[in-house]
């Protein structure tokens, strides 16, 4: 029974530590989704240095999750932790895409592969908002720039046609993506057909002005 008690004592430091890990990622998992949501909400206010410094306060979260738990993989893999780190890939891969910057890697986010494509998909979503938000301005390059950006996306995902058990479910956030678009391109293509009209209306009424 003494080798028994050992043995409860060794496990119960384990515990301990795991614990202590696991309030750690979730405290640093928590952090990275607040600077993840002010980095986007500022790229959409046109605020670049603002998500610049969000983006570089998260990837100094995400390489600590990383370094940190390397030897409890199973809270790294938990989903608390995998989605602070794809909305920290959707904030990045959101503000490279906004600002045609050069998009990371995996690897430059030290994240994982399929959590790197789940934050490529949610950020269709915000390329959406930007599109709209060029159309209320008339700024219709910047819509079609935005809609073309949604398209590759798309493109990529459906070629990843792997069991969810792999991807993480990605099959449902392609077909999220794909309504996105599609959705996205309807609108496009009813403001340009107005914007049409109207350039055509305007054009009808100087011929009708200059007649009289």
């Amino acid at each position: 029974m003494a080798q028994l008690e050992d043995i409860a004592e060794s496990i119960h430091q384990f515990f301990e530590t795991s614990t202590a890990a696991r309030e750690r990622a979730l405290s640093l998992a928590r952090s990275l989704t607040r600077h993840s949501a002010n980095a986007i909400r500022a790229i959409h206010r046109g605020e670049n240095d603002l998500a610049e410094e969000h983006l570089r306060e998260g990837r100094q979260i995400a390489e600590s999750l990383q370094t940190s738990l390397i030897s409890y993989l199973d809270i790294y893999y938990a989903g608390y932790t995998q989605d602070a780190l794809k909305e920290f890939a959707e904030a990045n891969l959101t503000y490279a895409l906004i600002t045609n910057g050069a998009l990371p890697a995996p690897e430059d986010l030290a994240i994982l592969p399929a959590t790197y494509l789940q934050g490529l998909a949610e950020a269709a979503g915000e390329l959406r908002r930007n599109c709209l938000d060029a159309l209320l301005r008339g700024d219709y390059p910047e819509a079609e720039r935005m809609l073309n950006h949604m398209d590759e996306i798309y493109s990529v995902l459906v070629t990843m046609d792997y069991p969810d058990a792999i991807t993480g479910g990605l099959r449902r956030l392609t077909d999220v993506v794909r309504g996105v678009t599609e959705r996205t391109r309807g609108d496009l293509t009813l403001s340009l057909r107005q914007q049409s009209l109207e350039q055509n209306l305007q054009r009808l009424e100087r011929k009708l002005e200059g007649r009289n």
